[in-house]
């Protein structure tokens, strides 16, 4: 018998079941064998491994070293083939595999992690019964990037796409709302002392800090930048605002998310002769009109999260809600 032979799910959970009652005899009244035919099989499973697995000078079943591990991996595989066993059942009765959901970097992470929270609470079959079993797969995405994510199909689910995307078939899209922006500089940065409203000539002459568009196939988006500007380019727009905390550059960012910083002082809001940008977003979804290769068309995790979307105050939760209003919850 080779080691891929042995290693079979009734041999780990004999293991199992021989630590847990402490003997052989013990574990063979559990499960229905004489102790020989225990001792045989533990036999076989150490000659295909080449090791010994119980100490045999004790009276007791002591596992040696080699026997303590093959129990602990044999347990986690044990407990993985139950999961993978769920799992298989829940696709069955429609739920996903698994769900990836693209979100532009702006949105609420607060709100994200919640929703998901809410998620993995629910209990399709009864309130004994284990989750939906899908597996969620969050990135982060900017401008572009976003609407790549989904319509290369890499996502399923797209938040944060801009609202001006002509939708291709087989996509559905619906308005998320309007996360206004404003151009903020460090009160040491020196437009922050010039008389309102600053024009582009003045700008120009500037450092600006940008985020980098994440598409890498479709044309990135570039907002608000000058020809001839010098520019800082930065991964996300949490970064792009410790930019300009530090006086690195200037730029339009969302008002909710430096709030805090102008209240403090930490940033100055300048008018500028520019139109005030708003960031116009959208969500969207593949359709369950034209199904992918292998999934389910429009399975019970996507119509969840479409459903939760549906609200306007999840909605305007992804927009605004970027600080905990309360601690965090521990793990149940």
């Amino acid at each position: 018998m080779d080691r891929r032979s042995a290693l079979t799910p009734d041999a780990l959970a004999m293991m199992d079941t021989i630590a847990r009652t402490g003997s052989f005899a013990a574990a063979a009244r559990e499960l229905g064998k004489v102790p020989s035919a225990l001792t045989y099989s533990v036999r076989q499973l150490e000659d295909a491994l080449d090791v010994l697995l119980f100490d045999r000078r004790s009276r007791q079943a002591q596992l040696t070293a080699a026997g303590e591990e093959l129990l602990n991996e044999g347990r986690r595989l044990l407990a993985e083939m139950d999961a993978v066993a769920q799992r298989v059942r829940r696709v069955s009765t429609g739920w996903e595999a698994e769900l990836t959901i693209a979100v532009d970097d702006v949105l609420s992470r607060l709100t994200m992690l919640e929703l998901c929270e809410a998620f993995y609470a629910l209990r399709p079959s009864g309130p004994n019964e284990p989750g939906p079993g899908t597996r969620l797969r969050l990135r982060t995405e900017v401008l572009a990037g976003t609407w790549e994510a989904l319509v290369s199909g890499q996502a399923d689910l797209a938040l944060g796409v801009p609202a001006d995307m002509p939708a291709p078939p087989g996509i559905e899209m619906k308005p998320l709302g309007a996360m206004p922006f404003v151009f903020a500089v460090a009160p040491h940065h020196p437009l922050a002392s010039l008389p309102e409203p600053i024009g582009d000539d003045e700008i120009v002459r500037h450092r600006a800090v940008a985020v980098a568009d994440s598409a890498t196939r479709l044309t990135r988006i570039t907002v608000n930048l000058l020809p001839g500007q010098d520019v800082l380019t930065v991964s996300s727009m949490q970064a792009k605002i410790e930019a300009q905390l530090r006086c690195l550059g200037c730029g339009f960012v969302p008002e909710v998310l430096v709030r805090e910083h102008v209240r403090h002082g930490r940033l100055v809001v300048k008018q500028v002769k520019r139109q005030r940008r708003v960031g116009g977003m959208a969500y969207a979804w593949r359709s369950a009109a034209v199904p992918q290769p292998k999934k389910a068309p429009q399975g019970l995790a996507l119509q969840w999260w479409v459903e939760q979307l549906a609200s306007p105050a999840t909605r305007q939760a992804l927009l605004d809600r970027h600080h905990p209003q309360h601690g965090l919850r521990g793990c149940e």
